[in-house]
């Protein structure tokens, strides 16, 4: 087992105070995070005006809910070398200009072909963002802070869906969907300012060697550490070469590269979009029986749930690390799972042997289920959606971190596509209860994957996050040290 704890390096660091510029810096992650969420829970709530508008076929509906991934896939892949190229900082402004974009011609498209152009551009917007905003703040962040900046991210993306499904809520009236869609601007803007007056990260400058910039940087953000320890940290984790998208599939990163894509499809393979998806089933079988209460709860379930749980890792992530969290909401989770899989099968043999009986009847296990899901919710909620997306942002050495992120994010981008696409497919084979029985399986084996794979990082720098990789790669080749 591969295990490193933070008190054990000797490293003792002075807790910096929060500057505006760090609260700048928070604000661009968060905005990130909330026009994704937003634009993720508001389409839902826009369908509806979409179809009565358009009258699309199944098909065309099934693009424009899902084009935003893979439009997101692309974006991320992309962001890895402008993020490289250009700037942590210039790549989150065009992910922000991208995005306002998309949303605005979204919500003005005179017909369907339109509409699916706009998904698409807001999809490469959010890819675009989901990689830079974390790695920005994962690069500007001090270390003992670096855990929550970077899982304020994924608490943006809860807030962002709760505040869209109270959108949807206020606006299911009338054909107001335009306007449903048209508010996706806001973030995009308010992050477009937000970052004008911050500067790039220093690993960036110290890259492209503006060394007054990373030394100006480094004192606006972490004004009481030592500027030129800093510097040397991040020089010597540079290197002297260029990074190539071969160097990020090399041999001796093999293993933060194993990690972070690992990671980041099991994020997704654990079942989080199934389980909302299958939602309002079992809020019907709960007892909530018209489309207006399966909204009101799920705003408050599902919403306030995910926020509050959310709240769990910003708070905790750096005190108890990122192994602990993980462990605890995996287990949740896998129970959870195997409880709705028991529910579902539960029901399954009730409907067949009852006639007459209806989806919407209360039952004992639709209240059960319901509690499993609030439970599964949380516990993803406070693991595998915030440190994942803190864990991959750390991992990589600095010469080749924007690339590797980009893998491991396009990765994610990808496996949810994946679940988004087969999912249905999935259910018409095995069954509900298959395929929550199986997402409970996949929990199982992503514990096994973190406590055989996953180090603790909390507490170390990212230089020292490197050293060890550089370490165990020169222990298994000998001669192989950057």
């Amino acid at each position: 087992m591969t295990t490193l704890d933070a008190e054990d390096t000797g490293v003792s660091e002075p807790r910096h105070p929060i500057t505006k510029w760090l609260v700048f810096v928070g604000a661009v992650v968060m905005l990130a995070g909330l026009l994704f969420g937003y634009d993720q829970g508001v389409i839902g709530g826009a369908l509806n005006g979409i179809e009565d508008t358009f009258h699309p076929s199944t098909f065309v509906i099934e693009i424009i809910t899902s084009w935003v991934t893979l439009g997101a896939l692309f974006g991320a892949l992309v962001a890895g070398v402008m993020a490289e190229k250009l700037g942590r900082r210039v790549t989150v402004i065009w992910a922000a200009i991208l995005f306002t974009i998309g949303a605005l011609v979204e919500s003005l498209a005179p017909g369907t072909g339109v509409m699916i152009v706009g998904r698409l551009v807001v999809g490469f917007g959010v890819g675009v963002a989901s990689l830079a905003a974390p790695l920005y703040a994962a690069e500007m962040a001090p270390t003992r802070l670096r855990g929550r900046f970077v899982s304020m991210y994924q608490l943006a993306i809860t807030f962002g869906i709760l505040i869209a499904d109270i959108v949807d809520e206020l606006l299911s009236s009338g054909s107001q969907w335009r306007l449903m869609l048209g508010l996706s601007v806001v973030p995009g803007i308010l992050l477009i300012l937000a970052m004008f007056p911050l500067p790039d990260s220093m690993v960036w400058y110290m890259r492209t060697g503006q060394r007054d910039k990373a030394v100006d940087a480094i004192r606006k953000v972490r004004p009481d550490e030592d500027v030129e320890a800093n510097l040397r940290d991040i020089k010597a984790s540079l290197g002297t070469e260029q990074a190539s998208w071969g160097e990020v599939f090399s041999e001796k990163w093999r293993a933060p590269l194993v990690l972070g894509v690992g990671l980041a499809i099991f994020q997704q393979f654990t079942g989080i979009n199934a389980v909302i998806y299958y939602s309002d089933k079992i809020f019907a079988a709960a007892g909530f029986s018209t489309p207006q209460q399966q909204t009101a709860a799920t705003t408050w379930s599902i919403g306030v749930v995910n926020v509050l749980a959310t709240l769990i890792a910003v708070a905790y992530v750096d005190r108890l690390g990122r192994r602990p969290l993980m462990f605890a909401g995996l287990i949740g989770m896998g129970l959870s799972l195997l409880v709705m899989s028991l529910c579902f099968r539960y029901l399954d043999r009730i409907a067949t042997a009852a006639t007459g009986a209806t989806a919407n009847t209360p039952s004992d296990a639709g209240v059960v289920m319901l509690v499993a899901m609030v439970v599964f919710i949380a516990s993803f909620a406070f693991s595998l959606g915030p440190v994942v997306w803190t864990v991959i942002n750390e991992i990589y050495p600095g010469f080749v971190r924007g690339r590797g992120v980009a893998v491991a994010t396009a990765a994610n981008w990808g496996a949810a596509w994946l679940v988004t696409r087969f999912f249905l497919t999935l259910v018409d084979w095995i069954g509900e209860s298959g395929v929550f029985f199986l997402f409970a399986v996949m929990c199982a084996v992503t514990y096994g994957f973190v406590w055989k794979l996953q180090p603790e990082t909390k507490g170390r720098t990212l230089e020292q996050i490197q050293q060890m990789w550089t370490a165990k790669a020169a222990a298994k080749h000998p001669g192989t040290t950057r």
